[in-house]
């Protein structure tokens, strides 16, 4: 599993714990770890104290890659708040998507009952036409 981390400290003996912040959910969905959790990464590393960093886990918690997390926040930075993509407007568009998705429901419901409204009418009218012939044609027979 993906994660964003800080560095959160460094030994002499080159073990260095790693503050998990955030893991990846799906591709553009990430969720912040509410309890304070750290990893032990026993190997050396290049990065210092505070640093974030992107790194993945294996199912058994084992850091299978580490990386500068700089490249990644300043593609966010590009990507989203260059253009004022705030948190508050990203959830007004949200909510905006959402009424939308609600308002297209309620209209395909309402063409659905008037489509089996119109379907019972014809029936209605066409066995009304039947019973109208019917009579007709027993009319024509008394004549």
């Amino acid at each position: 599993m993906r994660y964003l981390a800080k560095i959160h400290q460094k030994s002499a003996t080159g073990e260095v714990l790693i503050q998990l912040l955030a893991h990846q959910r799906a591709e553009y969905l990430w969720e912040t770890v509410t309890e304070e959790k750290l990893v032990m990464l026993e190997a050396a590393t290049p990065f210092n104290e505070g640093l974030l960093v992107i790194l993945d886990l294996d199912s058994q918690e084992a850091v299978t890659d580490l990386q500068d997390a700089s490249d990644w926040v300043m593609e966010i930075v590009s990507q989203y708040l260059s253009q004022g993509m705030t948190p508050g407007a990203l959830r007004e568009e949200f909510n905006r998507v959402e009424q939308w998705r609600q308002s297209l429901t309620l209209q395909g419901q309402e063409v659905r009952r008037r489509a089996l409204e119109t379907a019972a009418r014809r029936d209605e009218i066409q066995e009304l036409e039947k019973n109208l012939k019917r009579k007709y044609e027993e009319l024509e027979q008394r004549e």
